[in-house]
C-alpha cells in the first residue's frame, strides 16, 4: 500500500464512521442488554467476544513483526499499550464476564472486520506511514508534554474502564438476571462509565503517539459508543425511572 492509498483509507474509514454514528441513533447494535431475537443466530458470549477482538491484537503483531520496527523506541511503547489493551478485552474480560448471555453472529461478524481493518489502520499509521514521531528517537520522546499528558490519559481512561466493567459485573449475585442501575465510581456521573474510559484511553493514545490513524480511531470510537451511550440512558430512564438516573449524564461527566 502506498501513502497515498493509506491516507484515502483513513478518509474512508472517518467516513464509513459517520455513517455510522448516525446509524446506532436508529438502530439499537443488539448485543448486551439490547439482544433481541430478531438479530438471529447467536453464539456464546465468552466466545463471541474473543472471537471478535482478538484478531486486532494479531494484526496489529504480526505487522509489527513484518514492519522491521523492532523495539525501536517509542514505536514499540505504543504497540504495548495497544496491545495491553486488547489482550484484555480478547483474553481476560470475557472469561470475567458472568451469565449465559449471548451474542448474534452478524454482531460478531461485523466487530471482526472492523478490528481487522483497524489493525491495519493502526499498525499502518505507526510502523508504515509514520508521520506522527519521528522513529527510534528514544526515552526522551515521554518527557514532551504531550507524551506525558496522552501516557495520563490513556491509563486514566483504561482504569475507568477496568473499574467501571468491574462495577457492572458485581451488581448481581450468582442465579440473578435483573438489571440494576450502576452507582459507584464514574457511574455516578454518568449512565455508561466503561465507555468514557474507553473514549478517554484511545484519545490519550492518540494525543501520545500523534498518528492520524490514532485520531480517527478515536472517531470510531465516538461513532460507536456515545450513541449506545444514549440509549443505554434512555433505557435507564424508563426502566428506573428519570428520578433514579438524576443528573447523570450519558458518557461525558456534566457535558452529555
Amino acid at each position: 500500500m502506498e501513502q497515498e492509498t493509506f491516507h484515502l483509507f483513513l478518509w474512508v474509514m472517518s467516513g464509513i464512521a459517520l455513517i455510522v454514528f448516525v446509524a446506532l441513533y436508529f438502530v439499537k447494535a443488539g448485543y448486551g442488554i439490547f439482544r433481541t431475537p430478531s438479530w438471529g443466530l447467536s453464539v456464546n458470549n465468552k466466545v463471541g467476544w474473543v472471537l471478535m477482538e482478538s484478531p486486532v491484537f494479531i494484526v496489529m503483531l504480526v505487522l509489527w513483526a513484518y514492519s522491521g520496527i523492532g523495539v525501536a523506541f517509542p514505536q514499540f511503547l505504543f504497540l504495548l499499550l495497544f496491545l495491553l489493551h486488547y489482550f484484555q478485552r480478547s483474553f481476560v474480560f470475557p472469561f470475567l464476564m458472568k451469565g449465559k448471555s449471548r451474542m448474534p453472529v452478524a454482531i460478531m461478524a461485523m466487530g471482526i472486520v472492523f478490528n481487522v481493518l483497524n489493525g491495519m489502520m493502526q499498525a499502518g499509521g505507526l510502523f508504515y506511514f509514520n508521520e506522527g514521531v519521528p522513529t527510534g528517537i528514544g526515552l526522551g520522546y515521554l518527557l514532551e508534554p504531550h507524551a506525558l499528558i496522552g501516557l495520563a490519559l490513556f491509563f486514566i481512561g483504561m482504569g475507568i474502564n477496568l473499574h467501571s466493567d468491574s462495577v457492572v459485573r458485581n451488581l448481581r449475585k450468582p442465579g440473578d438476571t435483573r438489571h440494576y442501575l450502576p452507582q459507584r465510581g464514574m457511574y455516578r456521573y454518568v449512565t455508561s462509565a466503561n465507555y468514557l474510559g474507553e473514549l478517554i484511553e484511545w484519545t490519550g493514545f492518540a494525543v501520545l503517539t500523534a498518528s492520524p490513524a490514532a485520531w480517527v480511531f478515536v472517531w470510531w470510537t465516538a461513532a460507536n459508543l456515545v450513541p449506545r451511550a444514549n440509549a443505554i440512558y434512555h433505557k435507564y430512564c424508563d426502566e428506573f425511572g428519570a428520578e433514579a438516573v438524576g443528573k447523570r449524564k450519558r458518557i461525558i461527566p456534566y457535558i452529555y
